[in-house]
């Protein structure tokens, strides 16, 4: 069953009224991405048509393929009739050319190039197709921890069955930035001309970039479907956010609700610290184990985003699946500390086993088996008595 605790831990904030984030968009997802805690979530685990903001997914295998060798930055890539024959934001390629894989990158970022990511997808797929690609897509989306995402094509286009959820969408944000910090400055580049040939296509639609906010990418989106929507991410000082929003009626109100979002995060919310690595945060029963309990701990260096409108402590809840069973290794994730201010939604963070807990010998196995037996039968005083009639020494 779920075992919970209640703790009270003093470096956290009070629930605060009115701290929660009141959005017009249909569905939202924003996370300080130095602290981990969660700070909107509305319909974010749904999956809605991401439009273009699903050329993220396409962006990052991208960057895996020239990780690893696959293509190179200066390698020219031939345009099929497939990838020409696509309207919307293009990079106005036909057959005729051959365009390296780093302007085609830009072309994506800056210019949210249908065209420019069909080169690429085929370029990538197992099988030299679009459609093999998209599977490509959404079981390397599986492998990265997006569960709500399936594509039926490279670049957002219009399609039956072409989801993300918002956490998804923010999930593949953290991983461009994390995974790939050679390439991510190219989100902030605001203007790309490839060859002069698209005049009226050669600005970066991210309404953020150059507002001095700290926003620095990454991709916005827009079919009449899906409506205006926004990955984005921005950093002041030492704090980064990562937001995505969708579902808004125009361009106009995405850039007037993202900015909003934006400034709301980092002058509503202070950073504090938690703990060090190895804080002692609560202990779990443990079961068929050389002890009977074992300190829940914090794994690394912690801090939590609180509101700054109150400091004077809030309660915490240890969830775990328990008692845990042994042998438990030292460092195990084994739970996870719950964390909830009024009007925002739940941060978890893991708890991890602070020491080594082996299998129990003769003793601890018999005191399992009675507390089972005498729970069972609705009796209390169930380990020494039992160990007391077989003339075994209770274990301490």
């Amino acid at each position: 069953m779920l075992t919970r605790l209640c703790l009270g831990l003093t470096l956290l904030a009070a629930p605060a009224v009115g701290q929660s984030f009141d959005t017009r968009a249909e569905a939202a997802y924003m996370i300080d991405q130095t602290t981990g805690t969660v700070l909107l979530e509305k319909n974010a685990n749904e999956a809605l048509p991401p439009a273009s903001m699903s050329k993220l997914m396409t962006l990052y295998m991208t960057f895996e393929a020239v990780a690893d060798g696959r293509l190179t930055l200066g390698e020219e890539l031939p345009v099929s009739a497939h990838a020409a024959s696509f309207g919307g934001s293009t990079m106005f390629l036909d057959t005729t050319d051959r365009v390296s894989v780093e302007d085609l990158i830009r072309g994506i970022i800056v210019l949210s190039g249908n065209d420019a990511c069909v080169v690429l997808a085929e370029a990538i797929s197992p099988d030299g197709t679009e459609a093999g690609f998209a599977r490509m897509m959404t079981s390397r989306a599986r492998q990265l921890g997006m569960e709500d995402s399936v594509f039926q094509n490279s670049s957002g286009w219009p399609a039956a069955g072409h989801v993300m959820s918002m956490k998804d969408l923010a999930i593949l944000a953290e991983r461009l930035i994390e995974d790939f910090p050679t390439y991510y400055p190219l989100f902030a580049e605001q203007e790309f001309a490839f060859d002069g040939r698209a005049p009226a296509n050669t600005r970066n639609r991210n309404p953020l970039l150059g507002l001095g906010i700290g926003v620095d990418g990454l991709k916005t989106g827009h079919t009449q479907e899906a409506g205006f929507g926004l990955t984005g991410s921005a950093e002041q000082g030492d704090r980064r956010v990562i937001f995505v929003i969708t579902g808004l009626d125009t361009a106009a109100q995405r850039a007037e609700e993202a900015e909003r979002l934006v400034t709301w995060a980092f002058r509503q919310f202070a950073q504090k610290e938690l703990g060090s690595a190895g804080t002692y945060i609560a202990e779990a029963p443990v079961w068929m184990g050389s002890k009977t309990s074992v300190d829940l701990v914090l794994p690394e260096d912690t801090d939590l985003l609180v509101p700054i409108l109150n400091e004077d402590g809030v309660e915490a809840t240890v969830s775990y699946r328990g008692p845990l069973e042994a042998p438990i290794s030292e460092g195990d994730s084994v739970a996870e500390l719950v964390i909830t201010f009024e009007g925002l939604p739940e941060t978890r963070l893991p708890l991890v086993a602070g020491e080594s807990i082996d299998r129990g010998g003769f003793t601890p196995t018999l005191r399992t088996a009675a507390q089972v037996l005498m729970e069972k039968a609705g009796l209390t005083e169930v380990i020494d008595t039992a160990a007391e009639t077989l003339a075994v020494e209770p274990a301490s």
